[in-house]
């Protein structure tokens, strides 16, 4: 099972896949009672083809199963996503699973995302959206510091909390930092709707740590429909 590592102790795996470039290829032909083995030359350039006109459907019928391991912040944008997606023409909402692990339980080791301090980044100049150059080598080293601070008053108060047999869905009110709390979940997605992802989440002006994950979502998703990827991501 492929995996790739983002940022400190982040990771995108890939499961499972059902189907190759082969089968949006097949998906397409069965109108003319038609299907090949083999993927062949004719094959590759029906599948461009395809992508080029934009007939998208025929990818719906190859899908992708992915683990990954997230701050919250980026498994938030990522769900928000998933809803947006499914309010489109030619609605993609069934063919997304989406499975996290739940703090109700104590089934996950609490970690955090803790960025450098050269990683904090300044806001951009529209103050809209995004973000701009890193900030001053003092602010970063402040913001570490007090992060740092917010993390283990936070910790402490929930170990008390469970120490005193409050509830683990309760207690987890004192978590701390919880859009850096990392989360685990499985997606489940199909072949059309991996690409719009990565299609959008790796624009410019998406968040830069959903930017990570979303190329090593591209780079695992490409080792296994590698025509399909690279003829969708020409077209950027």
């Amino acid at each position: 099972m492929e995996m790739i590592k983002v940022h400190d102790t982040g990771y995108v795996r890939l499961v499972d896949t059902l189907g190759s470039d082969l089968t949006p290829v097949n998906a397409a032909r069965v109108s003319y009672n038609k299907a090949s083995k083999e993927f062949s030359d004719k094959d590759e350039r029906l599948l461009r083809f395809l992508i080029r006109e934009d007939h998208t459907s025929p990818f719906r019928h190859a899908v992708l199963q992915f683990e990954v391991y997230a701050p919250l912040m980026v498994a938030r944008q990522w769900w928000k996503y998933i809803i947006g997606s499914s309010h489109q023409e030619g609605s993609q909402e069934a063919m997304n699973a989406w499975n996290e692990s739940s703090r109700r339980y104590v089934t996950e080791e609490i970690e955090f995302y803790l960025p450098k301090e050269d990683e904090w980044r300044s806001m951009p100049e529209d103050k809209k959206q995004g973000s701009g150059e890193p900030v001053a080598k003092a602010v970063g080293e402040e913001a570490c510091r007090r992060l740092m601070e917010q993390i283990e008053a936070g910790m402490k108060n929930y170990d008390w909390a469970t120490e005193n047999n409050i509830a683990t869905e309760m207690a987890r009110l004192f978590i701390p930092s919880a859009y850096g709390l990392y989360v685990r979940w499985y997606w489940t997605a199909s072949l059309q709707s991996v690409i719009h992802f990565v299609e959008q989440r790796m624009d410019d002006h998406a968040q830069v740590e959903i930017q990570d994950f979303a190329r090593a979502v591209k780079e695992l998703a490409a080792s296994r429909f590698p025509v399909s990827m690279d003829e969708f991501m020409a077209r950027k």
